[in-house]
């Protein structure tokens, strides 16, 4: 475990009133910290009901329309100048850099992002309102209409991204919304 960076070691030598050698601690890495079990999507479902039930649906909307926002305005900036098809190649590393899940493909009407590990999976498929997150984002930061023909909800094994390069958003008068469950 050690030697794939999973814990480190650390000799103490100020153990007062032992002999022999020295003292080794061993300490989980941030690497390892993977091998133990999390509780992420359980309090993650728990704090979008709390926000509901405490504040209303509205509010859960506002919630996901402002991560929207952030997640748009962290890399929307970094592709500005670039053409939408590079940012489409871009994109391949929206939630990983060299992530190997994400991929893009070229259509007759624009482009395809294809992601098959969604990192929020556990999440989403309790509560899908979350996945209107990715599809505003990505709309914010290509400036034209996103819409998710393939998901992981409805068993497709994985979520495809439409791209319509020909569908020009007005970023300004753009509002977030929830995507159609249809």
């Amino acid at each position: 475990m050690q030697r794939d960076g999973w814990i480190e070691a650390r000799i103490e030598r100020n153990t007062a009133g032992r002999t022999g050698r020295p003292a080794t601690a061993y300490s989980l890495t941030a690497a390892g910290d993977h091998l133990f079990p999390k509780q992420y999507d359980a309090l993650s479902v728990a704090v979008i009901d709390a926000i509901a039930d405490e504040l209303g649906s509205d509010a859960v909307t506002r919630v996901l329309s402002r991560v929207a926002e952030d997640k748009a305005n962290v890399i929307g900036p970094m592709l500005r100048e670039l053409t939408l098809e590079q940012r489409m190649e871009a994109l391949k590393h929206w939630y990983l850099q060299d992530d190997p899940y994400m991929d893009t493909e070229k259509t007759a009407d624009g482009y395809k992002l294809v992601e098959r590990n969604c990192p929020f999976y556990n999440t989403a498929m309790q509560r899908p309102n979350l996945c209107s997150v990715s599809v505003n984002a990505l709309t914010r930061v290509l400036g034209v209409r996103v819409y998710r023909e393939e998901k992981f909800q409805d068993g497709d094994g994985r979520c495809v991204f439409r791209v319509m390069k020909d569908e020009k958003v007005d970023l300004e008068a753009m509002k977030f919304a929830l995507e159609s469950n249809e």
